[in-house]
């Protein structure tokens, strides 16, 4: 009951929500998701920790720098499902399209990621 509980809470923010779509296109660092959201990073690192902790995202240290990507089989099978129903229901959103985009010209225009400014 508490893998659903959790994955519920999770989805019930649309700030978590654009992270976990902005995810599915692969790791990002975490000044990139701050970046695309435009919160502080503060906020973002609470709204990430909701996320993996609902084990929808798991992340890795790279130096200095925090990355995160969605889960993968390893995750419970709610959480899965969760994420299978996710971007299924937003391919067609448009604020999930212009996030896209708007991640799309950010990894084009600063290859080496924003956390080296």
């Amino acid at each position: 009951m508490f893998e659903i509980m959790a994955v519920t809470k999770a989805l019930a923010d649309e700030t978590r929500v654009r992270l976990l779509a902005a995810l599915q296109g692969g790791e990002l660092c975490v000044c990139q998701l701050i970046e695309l959201i435009g919160l502080a990073p503060s906020t973002v690192s609470k709204h990430l920790s909701i996320l993996r902790g609902a084990r929808l995202i798991e992340g890795r240290k790279h130096g200095r720098w925090m990355y995160y990507r969605l889960t993968g089989a390893q995750a419970p099978p709610a959480a899965r499902s969760a994420l299978t129903w996710l971007i299924d229901a937003l391919k067609d959103n448009p604020l999930i399209l212009e996030d896209r985009q708007r991640l799309a010209q950010m990894i084009e225009t600063q290859p080496e990621g924003l956390c080296c400014k």
